[in-house]
């Protein structure tokens, strides 16, 4: 845990650092990016940050996340707190509506997903018990809202306790209801977080937590796993002979995970469509390892991505301090492969999806200028990288100015470019103008 709270520290140091900050080998920012079709930001004089797209049935886009803003494109907002935000494109990338979730507390979305219904599902993680939310139970709670196809409230839910209790994924499942993942506060919830808790007892400082909820959002079960330390979900699939399987990080060597590999490790838990565990996984090495998503492939496997700080065990490259880690699994959960991107700055990866070739696309952020990141505009910045389907490395670009950019998440569309989102806090960028603190940036590049 104190690892952990150094490598917190270490990047919050980072984002207080000012706009006029550059590093060795930095360079300045060109007045058009190679292959960028186009950039937009939207946003107000708050933070405004996504963390979600999605290609939509319609050819569009919808892209989601949240924001404390009340003026600019938030003008219609009257809380300065954090509410959900979504918007919605359509497929000439217009922007065609958009609307905040919300109450009067702390109310942060992290996923979406269109439904089969065409309407869609966000979830993430709130406080409020006012405005939107008719309930709350603690701290944080998961907040889970469905919504008809312009983006109206049909349902809402929000499940947990009197602690941090964070929603960071879901998926809909084949009975119509959804499924959804991330971390519960166990010692405030006193054990609380699983219908049946003959497997666990109260142990731990947050736990694996995954809910099972109807097509109403009524409860079917939920279940938490984990070990006495601190073990936090953050993607979930669905499993290729059912079930799902979640991936994030563990620092915990006890109870539920059974090969601990060093002080934080990737951590991958199957469990069947009761929430029975089936298996597990800990990869990584004697360093920090957090993995912050998880996609299918079209093998019966998982491929996960995240970070790694570690040179030796299962990670056979580090390029230095932090790299994008990305790990591939059989169905079984057998490592077959790993690789390692980066410089000799902190890289992170933040999402990875299946490309229509069979490789994979990687969004996250980059501070090196150096090793497999060519370029750097000012401190952090976007990256985007594309794999073949083994992991090797076919390209990768670099976006940003000279603030502080951050992208989480990125899409192929049908028509084989890619769009990608994230925040930033640069006032230098080519055809947009920083509207305040932290903007919502969507940026699309050709595939060329």
């Amino acid at each position: 845990m104190k690892k952990l709270w150094a490598f917190l520290v270490g990047l919050l140091a980072i984002s207080c650092i000012d706009d006029s900050y550059t590093v060795e080998g930095v360079d300045s920012t060109p007045s058009d990016f190679t292959n960028v079709i186009w950039i937009k930001n939207f946003a107000g004089s708050g933070d405004d940050s996504p963390r979600s797209i999605i290609e939509t049935k319609d050819g569009g886009f919808a892209v989601f996340g949240f924001t404390n803003s009340t003026d600019g494109d938030l003008s219609e907002k009257s809380l300065i707190v954090n509410d959900y935000w979504l918007l919605k494109f359509d497929s000439a990338s217009n922007l065609e509506w958009q609307k905040t979730y919300g109450g009067s507390g702390d109310d942060r979305g992290q996923a979406i997903i269109q439904t089969s219904d065409g309407g869609y599902a966000i979830t993430g993680y709130a406080q409020s018990d006012d405005g939107d939310a008719s309930n709350n139970e603690g701290f944080h709670d998961n907040w889970i809202l469905k919504l008809d196809g312009t983006g109206n409230i049909l349902w809402e839910k929000s499940f947990g306790f009197s602690g941090h209790d964070h929603s960071y994924d879901l998926v809909e499942t084949v009975d119509g209801g959804f499924f959804f993942s991330g971390f519960l506060d166990v010692t405030s919830s006193n054990g609380a977080g699983a219908t049946d808790k003959s497997s666990l007892s109260a142990h731990g400082v947050g736990e694996f937590w995954g809910t099972k909820v109807d097509n109403s959002g009524e409860l079917n079960w939920r279940k938490y796993f984990g070990g006495t330390n601190n073990d936090r979900a953050h993607g979930v699939v669905e499993g290729h002979d059912g079930g799902y399987v979640m991936a994030g990080f563990t620092e915990s060597e006890d109870f539920d995970i059974t090969n601990s590999k060093g002080s934080y490790d990737f951590w991958v838990v199957k469990v069947d469509k009761n929430g029975l565990l089936e298996w597990e996984e800990s990869l990584g090495g004697t360093g920090i390892e957090q993995a912050q998503d998880i996609a299918r492939t079209s093998d019966g496997g998982y491929v996960i991505v995240g970070s790694t700080f570690s040179n030796d065990i299962q990670v056979t490259k580090n390029n230095g301090e932090s790299d994008v880690w990305l790990v591939k699994l059989n169905g079984e959960g057998a490592l077959q492969w790993q690789k390692s991107f980066g410089g000799s700055a902190f890289d992170n990866g933040n999402s990875v999806k299946l490309t229509a070739d069979g490789g994979f696309l990687i969004a996250g952020t980059t501070k090196s200028f150096d090793g497999d990141a060519t370029q750097n505009f000012g401190e952090n910045d976007f990256w985007l990288l594309k794999t073949d389907s083994e992991g090797q490395l076919l390209w990768q670009q670099s976006f940003g100015g000279l603030g502080l950019d951050f992208a989480y998440d990125a899409i192929e569309t049908s028509e084989g470019d890619y769009i990608m989102v994230g925040e930033s806090a640069s006032k230098d960028l080519p055809d947009t103008e920083n509207k305040g603190g932290l903007d919502l940036l969507i940026v699309k590049l050709s595939q060329d």
